[in-house]
This record gives C-alpha cells, sequence and structure tokens, in this order.
C-alpha cells in the first residue's frame, strides 16, 4: 500500500518556480511524494530540508546527497534551519492534515472507519493525546473545541453527555466514543458528524491551529525576496489562516499603510485558489476538499 497519495502535486511542485540551485523545505515530508518531484527538478547543487514529526516517515527517507530530513514538528522550522546553517530559502512547501498512511493505520486512531484507543498523536511522544482530550478536559474545554475546531452546533450537549459518561467509566476507545455520542449520529449524517468530531479532537491533540500559525509567521523571515510558498488546506480554518496571512501579513486586523496609503505586507499572492480535477479527485477520494494557495516573498 502505498504510504501517502500526494495531492495536488505537479501544482503545488509548479508554485515554488523550482531554480536548480535554490534551497527549498517541504515542511510535511509524509511519503515523500512532494519532496522527490522537487529533487527531481534540482539541480546538483540544490538542497532540499523535509521536517515531519511522526517516526513512521523514517522509512520513506530518500537517500540523496542534495536531501536532509529533520525529524521534528515544522513548528521549528527556522531553529533547525538555522543549525544547518541555513538562514534564507528559495521555496517552502506545505502539505497539512492528515497523511493516508495515519488514515489507514487503525492503531493510530486518526480514522472514524476502524475500531481503536483514543490515540490521534501525530507525533506519538507526545503527552497528549485524545484518550486525555476525552476523559480529562472540563466540559467548558470541550464544549470550545468541538465549536471552534468541529464547528458543531451540538457542541454543549456533546460536551456535557461526555462528562456525564466518563464519570462512570472512562472512554478508551473509538466505538466507545461513538456510542457515547450516539444520538448526535443520524444514520444519514453520521459520517460527516463523526468526521468533524474527530477533526476537532485531532486539531486540539496536536496543536495544529497553533503549530501553522507560528510557521506562517517564519515564513516572510525565511524566504529570499521572489521566494514562493506554496501551501495545501484541507478545511477551512487552516485555509482562512493562509488566505488571511498571505494578504495581510497577520492573522487579525488591519495591516499598516505606507505614505502612499498602500498595505505593507510581506508576501502577495499568485495565481488564484487552485483545487484539484475531478480527474485528480476521482483517483483520490481525500483530494476533495484540498485547497492550494501560493504566495511569493515581496
Amino acid at each position: 500500500m502505498e504510504y501517502h497519495n500526494p495531492v495536488l502535486l505537479k501544482e503545488t511542485v509548479d508554485g515554488l518556480n523550482i531554480k536548480a540551485d535554490g534551497v527549498y523545505v517541504d515542511v510535511t515530508f509524509g511519503g515523500g511524494g512532494h519532496s522527490r518531484e522537487i529533487l527531481n527538478r534540482l539541480g546538483e547543487k540544490g538542497r532540499l530540508f523535509a521536517f515531519d514529526q511522526d517516526r513512521d516517515v523514517l522509512k520513506n527517507i530518500i537517500s540523496d546527497p542534495r536531501f536532509t530530513f529533520i525529524n521534528e514538528n515544522f513548528r521549528y522550522m527556522k531553529r533547525f534551519l538555522r543549525f544547518h546553517g541555513v538562514i534564507k530559502v528559495d521555496g517552502i512547501l506545505a502539505d497539512f492534515g492528515v497523511s493516508s498512511h495515519q488514515f489507514d493505520v487503525a492503531e493510530r486512531g486518526f480514522s472514524t472507519r476502524f475500531e481503536a484507543d483514543l490515540d490521534m498523536r501525530m507525533n506519538r511522544e507526545n503527552k497528549l493525546s485524545a484518550y486525555h482530550v476525552v476523559n480529562q478536559y472540563s466540559e467548558e474545554q470541550l464544549k470550545q473545541m468541538f465549536y471552534r475546531y468541529g464547528e458543531l452546533r451540538m457542541a454543549p450537549a456533546m460536551a456535557r453527555c461526555i462528562v456525564e459518561s466518563r464519570s462512570q467509566s472512562p472512554i478508551v476507545t473509538s466505538n466507545q466514543l461513538k456510542a457515547v455520542l450516539h444520538k448526535f449520529l443520524p444514520p444519514r449524517y453520521e459520517n460527516k458528524i463523526l468526521a468533524q468530531i474527530y477533526q476537532a479532537i485531532r486539531i486540539e491533540v496536536n496543536q495544529e491551529i497553533e503549530v501553522l500559525k507560528e510557521f506562517l509567521l517564519q515564513v516572510p523571515e525565511l524566504l529570499k525576496v521572489g521566494g514562493r510558498l506554496s501551501v495545501i488546506s484541507y478545511h477551512s480554518l487552516e485555509d482562512r489562516l493562509v488566505k488571511r496571512f498571505i494578504r495581510n501579513g497577520m492573522f487579525e486586523g488591519e495591516p499598516k499603510r505606507d505614505i502612499f496609503g498602500n498595505y505593507e505586507v510581506p508576501l502577495k499572492k499568485v495565481n488564484g485558489l487552485i483545487t484539484p480535477t475531478k480527474e485528480e479527485i476521482a483517483m483520490n477520494n481525500r483530494a476533495r476538499s484540498a485547497k492550494l494557495r501560493i504566495a511569493e516573498k515581496i
């Protein structure tokens, strides 16, 4: 089974506008699909650094003198590039979300299809897991999590239901969680609502929104002028942040204006929003919600 089928492969790497001798970063290595495509376009003097916090990806490491793998969360991108003597880069690629491998390995707990212990950690050495979130978060914390990251209107009732159930016995597995929330899962919408529940817990466990913000704030400092950022998001929470940051250089409010009244922003968007073709979605269903945005350092 393929580890991960990269989405929008050509479009994402095209967006980097690769120079043969450039320095590039793939912050979501996974199965290495995007990294291999970048290496195919680099010359002998080009360099590629790849990040991934999941130890399962170590078996996918590429043997190439131009390639350096860093087994860390990309929220530490600037720090580890500095460690390798890299201050500025020509392009940064990010493909957010969960890899096909993480979805397909039942014991990781990412998929609604399997019975598994509540886990959902992208880095299995982290202490916080789905089990801790479901069993130890307060009712208010659970409510906010389901509202914010799952965009679930029934968040207060779901949180109350979980707290009441776990007071009798811990909620250990995915099937137990489904049973606890059964009344919120009408057959017609069960898969959709379950996906929102899982998304909310997964984002909380892996601090995905905080990590995304930390990552984006490092991008303008790391990119050379004319350097490119190529980012794939899979849900509106991520895409909204990426879109806002490319437009304003910040997540909230308006940027400062120069003396001519123009906004002072570090990036400019390249092209419009890019989404997968019907053909790609037919070949890879996980591509259906992908949104690609490209930006250039001004």
